[in-house]
């Protein structure tokens, strides 16, 4: 797909979906014979707070800490309870973002420890239409969203503190550019169940990263710089708490990003970039793969959710001109710790992310041309060991532990020495405004 083609897509379907979202607001704005009553039954408020602080006590570039936090704020409107549309949903959230990445600032690598940073500021994060047809086995939502609360995501994220896990595996979007929390863009997704557990997901996202600029807040929805969309796909196999005494997910599936993308070493007579002081040339087109899991393995009362549940994902590139050869997830969560403590959480996690030949040498030569020596290591090992403590009912705060083998080169790709391995200190908590200000 070559990039007239991607614009013009990215283009006709923001036009449905904001045709969409206006006739919506249209609707609302006809409503006036509704009672209050029927207005404060339909919408769900969501509100919700999350910190997350962290200290580097050994390795990376020197010691420090930072604290990065995330203000939620939104809802859904059941429009079958105000209009008799059945099951059609609008949702809604504005975040505001806040604080300091202490990857940045301190350990020196790119991949943060703390997955709430990004976005800085207050956003649009979501506006969108949902609704289900044939029965329900058609799921369809559409509007201002991103990729990667629908895709690649995992409830178990909520456990962990690491960006390079949560809340999706950090390859993809080293490797695309697959659309994330808060930063908003014209996108919707359609999910077919081909029986009561089999399903087959797709979506299609506008690549607009100027959306990812400080001073953007969500609501410029013009596609002028739009350079393509992300087309994510799912074949998968869910159970649930309800239907299964040992729920489990098991997905295959990828990814086409038709956007363009600088090439990691080469420049566009096919020389190095680092060497010939030419621009990085430009490439259209990557794509990758990936495969994953959540299997609960113990589960002594089926009537709570206590148990052990192991958790597994690999992700390959197979197409494009990539940073990253593949990466590797894998862990476990523990709910229910002792007796007295049923809702407390041990989590672990492990993720390998394996660089490219290309990226490799990109760093070497402008390591060499700085006075430094040798190739950066050809990965980065990062791990997580999480407790949980579920405080009351609504607040959860949860202390981490974090060792991050080979610091990645790619926030300094002239950097002349390797960095030591770091070892992090965090603490996460979260807090569910919602029900505690309106029990």
């Amino acid at each position: 797909m070559d990039k007239p083609i991607s614009f013009c897509t990215a283009k006709t379907i923001s036009q449905f979906f904001f045709a969409a979202l206006i006739s919506s607001m249209l609707v609302f704005s006809t409503t006036g014979l509704a009672s209050q009553g029927n207005w404060q039954e339909a919408f769900d408020l969501q509100a919700s707070y999350t910190g997350e602080s962290a200290t580097n006590i050994e390795g990376g570039q020197r010691r420090g800490s930072a604290y990065a936090g995330q203000l939620f704020v939104g809802g859904e409107l059941d429009l079958n309870t105000l209009l008799d549309w059945d099951n059609t949903k609008v949702h809604i959230a504005m975040t505001n973002r806040h604080g300091k990445n202490l990857a940045e600032h301190y350990i020196g690598n790119s991949t943060s420890v703390q997955e709430i940073f990004g976005g800085q500021n207050t956003r649009l994060a979501r506006f969108t239409i949902s609704s289900t047809f044939l029965d329900g086995d058609l799921e369809v939502e559409g509007g201002r969203t991103v990729a990667n609360i629908s895709f690649l995501g995992s409830e178990l994220c909520q456990y962990f503190q690491t960006n390079a896990a949560c809340g999706n595996p950090t390859f993809v979007f080293r490797t695309s550019n697959f659309t994330w929390w808060p930063v908003s863009s014209w996108g919707g997704h359609a999910k077919y169940w081909l029986s009561p557990k089999t399903y087959f997901h797709t979506g299609i996202y506008e690549d607009n990263t100027s959306h990812q600029d400080l001073g953007d807040h969500g609501f410029d929805w013009a596609t002028n710089e739009a350079t393509g969309v992300v087309v994510p796909f799912t074949l998968g196999y869910q159970t649930t708490w309800n239907d299964d005494e040992l729920p489990k997910r098991y997905e295959i599936g990828g990814w086409y990003d038709g956007a363009d993308y600088t090439d990691p070493v080469f420049d566009d007579e096919g020389n190095y970039a680092a060497q010939s002081g030419n621009d990085y040339a430009v490439r259209n087109g990557r794509s990758g793969i990936f495969a994953r899991f959540e299997q609960t393995v113990t589960r002594p009362n089926p009537l709570t959710k206590e148990g052990l549940t192991l958790f597994g994902a690999v992700l390959t590139g197979t197409s494009g001109e990539l940073i990253e050869d593949y990466y590797i997830k894998a862990g476990f969560v523990l709910r229910g710790t002792f007796a007295s403590r049923p809702d407390d959480t041990i989590g672990f996690v492990y993720t390998r992310q394996q660089y490219s030949n290309e990226a490799l040498e990109d760093q070497r030569i402008k390591r060499a041309l700085n006075g430094g020596v040798g190739t950066p290591a050809s990965s980065q090992t990062m791990l997580e060991l999480s407790y949980g403590y579920q405080l009351n009912e609504h607040v959860r705060i949860q202390p981490n532990l974090h060792y991050v083998i080979n610091p990645d080169q790619f926030a300094e790709r002239d950097r002349v020495n390797a960095l030591d391995d770091a070892i992090v200190i965090g603490l996460r908590f979260d807090i569910n405004l919602a029900a505690l200000i309106f029990p």
